[in-house]
């Protein structure tokens, strides 16, 4: 038995970067042998194992033959006859196909620290084509290394434009398609993950309508630049791309709901905000001029007196936009103005008597006065 360290451990090592998780395989083992060591397995596709100490997974050593379509159209062989070279060679790119053993040598048999220096995203083998997550893992991966200078090499995306053509994108699972666009979301440069798809033709397919040049992509740029918030960066991307001034109300709230957020289940936190984002951004735009009875409706319908954390995260968003489009937007004295309204105590009301339908009226009574005071003062 063998054990090395692979993948992005040894990848990020060589890039001087901090290491976040180490994978590791194992050749010359059985799923008995792991057993009987103290590993406990985890996974239903192949054995993976959880180190007994560290919780850190070990892999058997594998082969993979495509039997059918899709990223689950896989059989596996991990027999103690498989060696590192096999397993390594069905990886996706050279970067993430070297390996460690246990003297600290480099195993790089398919020369991924010669792509790593002169920053090239590769495929290992023609195998890559078997698997169309990994048109999106290769997007991702520019969207974490563009800003070190990194770029996809031509063949790949020509044969990641082969798959397109094949059909392959049409098999992708929702649950993935999301966790990758999730997870480049939250990258350095999240908008090269779109290029990646358009470049190979997979981005009309997946999400109809989105040009990569457009305002959104600015919109998503810019709110990278302000928060980590990847539901921030999804909302002004998809804020701009769909746009209600350019289309139909009704056409840009199907698009974005059928097409994107009910396509791939995205969570519900991404969902509202992205749609109070498209609905009332451009009010929120213009609050200054704005009377107060417009203010008091927009928060109600921001229901800012129980979500704040939603709108403050909405606040943000419109920042993006308002910066991305070169217009004047002031948060602080929205916020400030959404602090008035909320000022008004509801136990003091509860106690004068007020209950129900009369209740909700005199507290919309109350707050509109404190926002015309505040607004004239």
């Amino acid at each position: 038995m063998k054990i090395y360290l692979v993948g992005g451990a040894v990848r990020d090592k060589l890039l001087g970067l901090p290491i976040k998780e180490r994978d590791w395989v194992v050749v010359g083992a059985t799923a008995e042998d792991m057993l009987k060591l103290g590993y406990r397995q985890v996974g239903k596709e192949f054995p993976v194992f959880l180190h007994p100490k560290t919780n850190e997974e070990y892999a058997l050593a594998r082969m993979e033959r495509k039997v059918q379509p899709g990223y689950k159209g896989f059989t596996f062989d991990t027999s103690p006859q498989v060696n590192l070279e096999a397993d390594l060679i069905r990886r996706d790119l050279t970067i993430n196909a070297m390996a460690e053993d246990e003297h600290g040598n480099l195993i790089d048999p398919y020369h991924g620290k010669k792509d790593l220096e002169q920053k090239i995203l590769r495929h290992v083998s023609p195998a890559f084509s078997e698997d169309p997550v990994r048109i999106l893992r290769v997007g991702r991966f520019l969207a974490r290394y563009a800003h070190l200078g990194f770029t996809v090499a031509p063949e790949t995306i020509e044969l990641m434009h082969n798959m397109v053509n094949a059909g392959e994108v049409d098999a992708l699972v929702a649950e993935r398609v999301w966790k990758e666009l999730e997870r480049a979301l939250g990258e350095n440069h999240p908008e090269k993950f779109f290029e990646v798809l358009a470049d190979c033709g997979a981005l009309a397919k997946l999400f109809p309508g989105m040009p990569v040049d457009g305002p959104g992509m600015s919109a998503l740029n810019t709110a990278a630049r302000l928060s980590h918030d990847t539901a921030v960066r999804f909302s002004a991307l998809l804020a701009l791309t769909y746009p209600e001034d350019t289309l139909h109300n009704h056409q840009s709230r199907l698009v974005v709901e059928e097409m994107i957020c009910n396509r791939y289940r995205v969570p519900n936190e991404y969902r509202e905000l992205t749609k109070i984002t498209i609905k009332h951004y451009k009010n929120a735009l213009h609050a200054q001029h704005s009377s107060a009875q417009e203010l008091l409706s927009l928060f109600n319908a921001l229901d800012i007196y129980r979500r704040e954390d939603r709108f403050n995260r909405f606040l943000i968003v419109c920042q993006a936009i308002s910066l991305s489009q070169e217009m004047d937007f002031n948060s602080e004295w929205l916020r400030t103005c959404a602090r008035v309204a909320k000022s008004v105590n509801v136990q003091e009301l509860l106690s004068q008597g007020y209950k129900g339908n009369e209740l909700a009226a005199k507290l919309m009574e109350k707050r509109l006065e404190r926002i015309s005071t505040w607004m004239s003062a």
